[in-house]
């Protein structure tokens, strides 16, 4: 069986390649979509799906909402922590008092980097925990109190 045909030996030096990429251009934020791959190597969705696993594996990318995957980069501080404990942030960090009205939906999904679905349940969690009032059409979310100081809200 030729390299060609070897699907192992195929996506191994196309992940290389993509890992190359991503070295040479410190402004790459996001990898190739499959569609991308699959026209440029004229391989498979099957073997440019295996490229992106053994680039997660190296940890040169993570998944992100959408099945994108995001370049990592060595040294980069990444926040891992749950959406909902990221939005809490959001009221001390924004110094948003009781009362006051919650950013926008819009503005969160391009400041997380997140979908809407993702956003939605996420501010879902922080409203069951009464930190946020319910967000309706044309009427936005208000912060209802205010995050314990240790960040024990669970939400």
């Amino acid at each position: 069986m030729s390299q060609q045909a070897s699907p192992r030996g195929t996506f191994l030096k196309i992940a290389e390649v993509v890992r190359a990429r991503i070295d040479a251009d410190p402004k790459m934020t996001e990898l190739p979509t499959a569609a991308d791959l699959m026209g440029e190597f004229g391989v498979s969705r099957g073997v440019a799906l295996r490229v992106f696993d053994v680039l997660h594996e190296q940890g040169v990318a993570e998944r992100v909402a959408g099945s994108r995957l995001r370049v990592v980069r060595r040294g980069a501080a990444v926040d891992r922590r749950p959406l909902a404990e990221r939005l809490t942030d959001v009221i001390t960090s924004d110094q948003l008092p009781v009362g006051a009205t919650f950013p926008s939906a819009t503005k969160l999904c391009a400041r997380f980097g997140v979908s809407r679905p993702t956003l939605a349940k996420a501010l879902h969690k922080l409203e069951a925990a009464g930190l946020l009032s319910e967000g309706k059409q044309g009427k936005p979310r208000t912060v209802l109190s205010l995050p314990t100081r240790e960040g024990s809200t669970n939400p």
